[in-house]
């Protein structure tokens, strides 16, 4: 069987790893350093949809993962489909879920899933009078498109968010993606993130999970993809995930299906757990990153299993569980992340298929190899992963041994999981 995975990060090296079987033939575009020691590598860019097309017809691939935002809202699954390539992860009509956050925010108003209050904008000058009368801090500025995580401000105070506000609309700071903007409250909390397969039917979720997204220890600096993920998330208890389950994951995707806009794939629920339950802070057509490396970490089915039974629509017939226990991935990023960096520093403390023995698996997010030595290429650059019965225990797994992997001007969170 041969697969393809679109994407070339973390995440899809988690995915290529679940993926791993006998007689599976994998491929990965376009793939990385690490990725290349388990799939063949690509040179094809992930939003490139005529040319992935063109390669699966090409080489008949079985089947074709796409697993970034970017692709998905582009329509690739849809081209995909319609050259009759069997295909994984929601069509274009239904990926809007994400790609557009004025979209979900009326979703969620009309079908009454619990989110924060809103306003649409589209005009500087009308959102900065809506943000004086509302009067309240901190508040949050989000462009409505896709910003690689990174297009969502929380202003302290008035001259915080007319700035935010005025870089989005008429600076252009996110492109076409701010040209729209939702301002809503701040809500305060613990946060969960949960990834769920969903054939438009049936959900099941994968552990929950707690993403740490600042850049620095004590949730200080500017905002990241994420700087480092425990699995489960100690919030989410039986309970709240009773009320998650009734009041947004299942409510999510009927309202999908009375849009006309049946998902399938997976669907990441962004909950903050309020005083007065969880609500939705955003939704993802897709696994989180790095989320995926410590969920994927601790399924046991077998991920080709539920992918197809997400694509047959008959989810319902098969159980996806986890391992029990914990984990953790700990991200080591490039000095001055997540604004300017330099990349090609070497990595020190790799072995030949870029792993390292002291950890559960090494995850490669932004690297590139040269001449047999591993080199950075991103922001984030590696991923390490540990497990054990409980997430101090993967916690302190993962720091007694990180410091053995190295390069020059690296750095990494010392404080994910908590306080140690």
């Amino acid at each position: 069987m041969k697969i393809l995975v679109v994407g070339g990060g973390g995440r899809e090296h988690a995915t290529i790893k679940s993926l791993v079987g006998e007689g599976r033939q994998l491929f990965c575009a376009p793939g990385n350093a690490g990725i290349a020691n388990l799939a063949t590598c690509v040179d094809i860019k992930t939003n490139d949809i005529e040319g992935i097309v063109k390669f699966a017809t090409e080489e008949k691939m079985d089947l074709v993962v796409v697993s970034q935002d970017e692709p998905l809202v582009l329509g690739m699954v849809d081209a995909l489909q319609e050259a009759g390539i069997r295909a994984f992860g929601p069509n274009k009509n239904a990926a809007i879920i994400e790609g557009s956050k004025a979209f979900s925010k009326d979703l969620m108003k009309k079908y009454n899933i619990p989110t924060a209050t809103y306003e649409k904008f589209t005009d500087s000058k009308t959102a900065i009078e809506y943000v004086e009368q509302q009067n309240t801090y901190p508040i949050v500025i989000k462009a409505s498109g896709l910003a690689l995580g990174k297009g969502v401000i929380i202003a302290q105070n008035f001259d915080e968010a007319k700035e935010a506000i005025i870089e989005m609309i008429d600076g252009g700071k996110f492109g076409k993606s701010g040209n729209e903007i939702v301002i809503e409250e701040f809500l305060t909390g613990i946060e969960v993130s949960v990834l769920a397969f969903t054939d438009g039917h049936c959900v099941r979720p994968m552990i929950s999970s707690k993403d740490h997204k600042r850049a620095h220890d004590n949730d200080e600096g500017l905002n990241t993809g994420g700087m480092g993920v425990i699995a489960p998330n100690p919030a989410y208890t039986t309970q709240v995930e009773k009320q998650a389950y009734e009041k947004i994951l299942i409510p999510t995707i009927k309202a999908m299906n009375s849009e006309g806009r049946t998902f399938k794939g997976v669907l990441y629920y962004g909950l903050m757990i309020t005083d007065k339950g969880p609500k939705v802070i955003e939704y993802n057509c897709r696994l989180g990153d790095p989320e995926a490396q410590v969920c994927l970490t601790l399924l046991k089915t077998d991920l080709l299993t539920i992918m197809n039974a997400v694509i047959d629509e008959k989810l319902s017939e098969i159980e996806v569980k986890n391992e029990e226990g914990a984990a953790i991935i700990v991200m080591m990023c490039s000095g001055g992340y997540p604004e300017s960096y330099e990349k090609g520093k070497e990595i020190i403390g790799l072995d030949e298929n870029g792993q390292n023995a002291n950890f559960e698996y090494v995850f490669h997010s932004g690297t590139v190899k040269k001449d047999g030595k591993y080199y950075s290429n991103g922001g984030r650059v590696l991923g390490f992963v540990s497990k054990g019965k409980d997430v101090k225990e993967a916690q302190d797994k993962v720091y007694s041994n990180i410091d053995k992997v190295s390069f020059e001007k690296s750095f990494y969170r010392n404080d994910i999981g908590g306080k140690r």
